[in-house]
């Protein structure tokens, strides 16, 4: 009888252990204003397969938990692009961020050099922002601008060119 309970008690310990060996947390920054901004942040964020997620509106920082196995940070982000939050490294449709209400329309960044780098590829390649990208991994979305260089670097590692 003892055999049997410290049999289970391993592979209980073993299930948790590979269980959390597939969890993964980030920090990603997510620009927004108030407390409806919070919610609809951190919904979009366990919408996209987070098991939490905390938006801080001071430091704009949002810090999430997934399993890395279900989901990752750029469908996290996509997620939340697509309810009009820019990220760090995805920027909301022009319509998805005119949608918020307007306590919610927050200033929105600029990524440096962003338009001399978007206006060199427009007038090099038929590259634009909300165009389908990649049809590898998670280049392939209309929120990713292939012009931002997160997204050039995931399409390159990958063996694709989102601006071809």
């Amino acid at each position: 009888m003892k055999t049997k309970y410290f049999m289970l008690s391993i592979a209980f310990t073993l299930a948790s252990i590979i269980s959390f060996a597939q969890s993964k947390t980030d920090t990603i920054k997510v620009w927004g204003n108030c407390s409806q901004c919070k919610e609809n942040i951190e919904g979009a964020a366990i919408g996209a397969g987070a098991t939490t997620a905390n938006w801080n509106k001071t430091t704009k920082l949002l810090v999430v938990i997934y399993d890395s196995v279900k989901t990752t940070n750029l469908k996290i982000q996509d997620k939340i692009a697509s309810v009009g939050y820019d990220t760090q490294d995805m920027k909301a449709t022009k319509e998805a961020y005119e949608k918020l209400d307007k306590c919610c329309q927050y200033e929105r960044p600029k990524a440096k050099g962003q338009s001399a780098m978007i206006k060199h590829l427009t007038n090099t390649k038929d590259c634009c922002i909300n165009k389908p990208l990649c049809d590898k991994d998670n280049c392939k979305t209309t929120q990713m601008s292939c012009c931002t260089e997160t997204a050039k670097h995931n399409c390159y590692k990958n063996g694709s060119n989102c601006c071809s």
